[in-house]
C-alpha cells in the first residue's frame, strides 16, 4: 500500500464557503462544506455521494483556540495548539477513547508532520502544489484518511482566526 496524497484549499473559510478536497488523480475525494447558519463555526466533510463522514466545530468555552471533531454524531477528536512551544507551532489532537496526535513543524507555511507515538501518519506540505492557497495531506497507509484531513482542516482554521485577531 501507498499513501493517499490529497489536495486542500487554505483560508477557504468566508460563511457558507465549501469546496473539494481532490485525491491525487484529481477526483473529488471530500466535500468540506461550511455551514451558513450556525452559531459557531461548523463544517461537515462529506464523501462524494454525500454523506457526512465528520463534522467539525469550533469549540465556543476554551482557554485557547480549540476545534471538536465528530464521526457518527459522537465526539472523535479536539485539536487545540499547545500553549508553549519554543522551537517550532505544536499542536495537540486527543483521540477520544485515548491516545494522542501531535502536529509538529511549520504550521504558517503549511510544511508539518502530524506524529502518533513519533510515528510521522500524514504530511502536509505546500510545495506539491503550484496552485496558490493550497496544500496537500499525504496520509501514511493504514491511516485514517478522513481524521487526518479533519486535523489538518482544524489546525489551518485555527491559526487563520489567530491571524484574524492579530491583524484587528
Amino acid at each position: 500500500m501507498r499513501d493517499m496524497r490529497y489536495q486542500v484549499k487554505e483560508k477557504f473559510f468566508s460563511i457558507g464557503s465549501d469546496f473539494w478536497v481532490t485525491d491525487q488523480q484529481g477526483s473529488k475525494a471530500f466535500l468540506v462544506d461550511g455551514k451558513v447558519f450556525h452559531i459557531r463555526q461548523t463544517l461537515d466533510i462529506k464523501d462524494p455521494s454525500g454523506a457526512v463522514v465528520a463534522t467539525i466545530r469550533k469549540k465556543l468555552v476554551a482557554i485557547r483556540e480549540t476545534m471538536e471533531i465528530e464521526r457518527d454524531g459522537a465526539p472523535s477528536a479536539t485539536v487545540h495548539k499547545v500553549l508553549v512551544s519554543p522551537l517550532h507551532h505544536r499542536y495537540v489532537v486527543d483521540i477520544d477513547g485515548g491516545g494522542q496526535l501531535e502536529a509538529v513543524g511549520n504550521i504558517v507555511d503549511k510544511e508539518f508532520q502530524i506524529q502518533y507515538g513519533g510515528e510521522v501518519v500524514a504530511q502536509v506540505s505546500r510545495a506539491w502544489f503550484r496552485i496558490r492557497d493550497t496544500y496537500g495531506v499525504d496520509v501514511a497507509p493504514g491511516q485514517d484518511d478522513v481524521l487526518m484531513i479533519a486535523v489538518a482542516v482544524c489546525i489551518d482554521r485555527i491559526h487563520y482566526d489567530e491571524e484574524q485577531r492579530r491583524d484587528h
